[in-house]
């Protein structure tokens, strides 16, 4: 069990808290999360996850020191500085946000402390350069999770679609990667709109998404913002098929869009659906065992999202024992070996499915990290 320490105070940042085995740890990971602001149902379960991390590895005392950022993503380039000045940490989780983490990377990079980065734009990892390679990504790629809405669409006959995704490197990201993939599969994508996840109100896109007759909308948004197009959209009498990224596989979307979103189709890990998967699926072991401790201890299953920070956890538990083998835990050649070993990773099953790490690729999942998903009377269900 971790201890929790009186709170800090940090600049803009509000309720810092730091989370610590002891004071003389021998390796520090800092976390950044956004536990409260716009991102806290991202966030939240992030920030209480890193209390279930391993305290211990490989006889080595770890140290996580957790930061809020408010979901802001200035302030988490103060956090993430501060992290590596004051606290000299050995390794990076977070921040929440793709935003947030999209504006970090060069400080960590700079720093050479390795950054394990729980958000859904690929755009942290990819196109790969001298920075991001010292980035790895623990949830699914958009490539990986489009390919699967793309087949089902080409599966049901869906020839046009609408696209509508946040005004950020999650929704333009996906934006790029709809295009590309929609053109490859003959679907015709009639209207492309954005929004601010602060929106209340996307009247202007919805008419113009209504307007294109769209056979099919898909939208692109993490978090309770996702809900809003969808929401907007049945209000206003579209009666096509949706489908959402695995930035809406949160309980919190269902609660929100209540019968608007019934019949959603997403592709997401198999968090979402842990009870329908089949025992063999190599991360339901790992899943299981990760829901079970966060029951434990806050009452309540977590978010899908706080399984991307445990995955780091397991990332660095198998890294450090390598990573410690050739330098000495505070030093920068102790973070550049950890960032080898990083990328090394091979077959590490975790909650969100399986690793395998390259120079080219620092997220590592393949079809095994994604199911097809739908909503069913109001709950999250296995598609066959």
């Amino acid at each position: 069990m971790l201890k929790t320490l009186p709170t800090l105070a940090l600049c803009s940042i509000t309720a810092l808290s730091l989370l610590s085995t002891s004071a003389s740890a021998q390796i520090k990971v800092g976390v950044v999360a956004s536990s409260t602001g716009p991102v806290a149902s991202v966030g939240i379960p992030q920030k209480n996850t890193a209390a279930l991390l391993p305290t211990t590895v490989a006889g080595l005392s770890v140290e996580y020191i957790t930061l809020d950022d408010a979901s802001d993503p200035t302030a988490s380039v103060t956090a993430v500085k501060k992290l590596i000045s004051e606290q000299k940490i050995d390794a990076l989780i977070g921040p929440s946000g793709s935003p947030n983490a999209m504006g970090v990377i060069q400080f960590a990079a700079e720093a050479g402390v390795p950054m394990l980065a729980p958000v859904g734009t690929a755009s942290v990892v990819l196109p790969m350069t001298e920075q991001k390679k010292w980035v790895f990504k623990t949830t699914q790629n958009d490539e990986i999770i489009a390919d699967a809405l793309i087949a089902h669409m080409v599966k049901n006959g869906v020839k046009t679609l609408a696209f509508i995704g946040t005004a950020d490197p999650y929704g333009e990201n996906w934006s790029k990667v709809v295009e590309a993939l929609a053109l490859k599969h003959g679907i015709k994508v009639v209207a492309n709109e954005k929004y601010q996840r602060s929106d209340t109100s996307v009247t202007g896109q919805t008419l113009k998404i209504i307007g294109a007759k769209p056979d099919a909308v898909l939208i692109a948004a993490p978090g309770g913002p996702s809900v809003l197009p969808q929401a907007a959209l049945v209000d206003k009498g579209y009666k096509g098929r949706f489908y959402q990224t695995h930035g809406a596989a949160l309980q919190d979307f269902l609660k929100l869009g209540g019968k608007k979103v019934e019949g959603t189709i997403l592709a997401a890990s198999l968090m979402l659906v842990l009870d329908q998967v089949a025992d063999s699926h190599p991360s339901k072991k790992v899943a299981a065992d990760y829901v079970a401790a966060y029951e434990q201890k806050y009452g309540q299953k977590p978010a899908t999202f706080g399984a991307n920070v445990y995955d780091a956890g397991l990332l660095l538990a198998a890294a450090i024992p390598v990573a410690a083998g050739k330098a000495k835990p505070g030093t920068a050649e102790f973070r550049a070996a950890l960032r080898d070993a990083l990328e090394s990773t091979k077959e590490l099953v975790a909650t969100q499915g399986v690793y395998n790490m390259t120079p080219a690729d620092h997220c590592g999942f393949d079809e095994r990290g994604r199911e097809l998903i739908t909503v069913k009377n109001g709950q999250w269900t296995l598609l066959p």
